[in-house]
């Protein structure tokens, strides 16, 4: 299964103390794989060095780095999809790239490519993946 993981999620998830951190453990444990772009690690290491412990963000980007669970994905098409929040296309643009199975967000403004027909991305919550990864 291949994921494109929202930074809001991907925060959340790390902290030992989430109840999403099962989202990370499943996958350090390889139940999944990430879809990343450059753009993607950038923002992820922006907000990890942010609101996150020191050294927090340099110690999950070397992971994504060295993981073998990691798709580096290039972009090739923008979608421009996310009005309200261009910031937001990267991670649809990934999805879409890299014909991922879900992007993880908890994120509203991604509610508008639910409606599109095309191209089709299944936007689902970090609880819904939970269920998703339970049912592995």
């Amino acid at each position: 299964m291949k994921i494109v993981l929202d930074s809001n999620v991907l925060l959340v998830a790390i902290s030992s103390r989430s109840s999403y951190r099962p989202i990370w453990e499943a996958f350090i444990n390889s139940k999944y794989k990430i879809i990343i772009s450059d753009e993607v690690i950038y923002e992820y290491e922006e907000i990890l060095q942010q609101r996150s412990a020191p050294g927090v963000a340099e110690i999950v980007t070397e992971i994504f780095v060295e993981s073998s669970d990691v798709i580096f994905q290039h972009v090739y098409y923008n979608w421009n999809a996310i009005k309200k929040d261009p910031d937001d296309n990267k991670f649809f643009d990934i999805a879409v790239a890299g014909n991922a199975d879900y992007l993880v967000t908890n994120d509203a403004h991604f509610n508008i490519v639910k409606q599109l027909p095309f191209p089709s991305v299944k936007i689902i919550s970090a609880e819904e993946f939970l269920n998703v990864i339970d049912s592995m």
